[in-house]
């Protein structure tokens, strides 16, 4: 299964009024594993950075002058994602964004149908909250210290590592046996990554082994019972 986690930054709060989406990150994940591949973007929203939205993400107007228009980058997009479900935190606003664009550009709309909102699954788990992607970071012990401002590629990985915890853990979908592979489709648009393998399950030994709970007089017992057996019992030629 295939999904992809996401986020965006943009130059607002309101898609229809004029804000526009200067930032794209993406983690393709497999089975619910990351698999080293990213789709990343800065955009040219064609107008001025608002010094509120500024402070967010720290992109400006200047840094984004040069970069290409949405139009230009919008077949790749949809190229990455193709029919991969989008893991979003808060997906009505990175979504209202989304969509705006690719009406504007003239290209295929995303539906809802391809929308996992982690937001909804974190008050659905932790009723009581708080359930924004920092509080759900320090709740499951991920480290987010690089996050000093907001950024479409780092939140997208981070949030790959929330979404992990919120559907079960880390053990999710994961295949211990040695030749357990990670596999996904390539696309235009992607960062170069290879893709993972899981080896062989080593458990970690103890330091000092524990005291064993079986009495010695037990022990003769049963010892007894399996002599008793005869030479052809089952148990002899597995219990050595």
């Amino acid at each position: 299964m295939r999904e992809i986690s996401f986020d965006t930054e943009t130059t607002g709060l309101n898609p229809r009024g004029g804000d526009r989406l200067v930032e794209i990150g993406g983690v393709e994940l497999w089975n619910h594993i990351p698999t080293g591949k990213s789709y990343h973007v800065y955009i040219n929203p064609q107008r001025d950075m608002p010094e509120e939205a500024f402070r967010v993400h720290g992109l400006s107007e200047e840094f984004l002058s040069d970069k290409p228009l949405f139009d230009q980058v919008a077949d790749a997009f949809l190229d990455f994602v193709g029919d991969a479900t989008l893991v979003i935190h808060n997906a009505a606003f990175d979504m209202g964004f989304i969509n705006m664009e690719l009406e504007r550009a003239g290209r295929r709309l995303i539906s809802n149908d391809q929308v996992l909102d982690t937001l909804d699954l974190a008050r659905r788990k932790h009723p009581s909250g708080p359930n924004s992607l920092d509080a759900l970071c320090s709740r499951y012990g991920i480290d987010n210290s690089k996050r000093v401002k907001h950024g479409a590629l780092l939140d997208a990985e981070i949030l790959a590592e929330v979404y992990l915890e919120l559907i079960g853990g880390r053990q999710t979908g994961l295949d211990l046996s040695p030749d357990a592979e990670i596999s996904g489709a390539t696309s235009e648009g992607t960062s170069a990554g290879e893709y993972g393998k899981l080896g062989p399950f080593n458990a970690a030994q103890r330091s000092a082994p524990l005291q064993p709970l079986i009495q010695n007089h037990e022990l003769s017992a049963h010892q007894a019972f399996i002599e008793g057996m005869g030479d052809d019992a089952l148990w002899k030629k597995y219990g050595g």
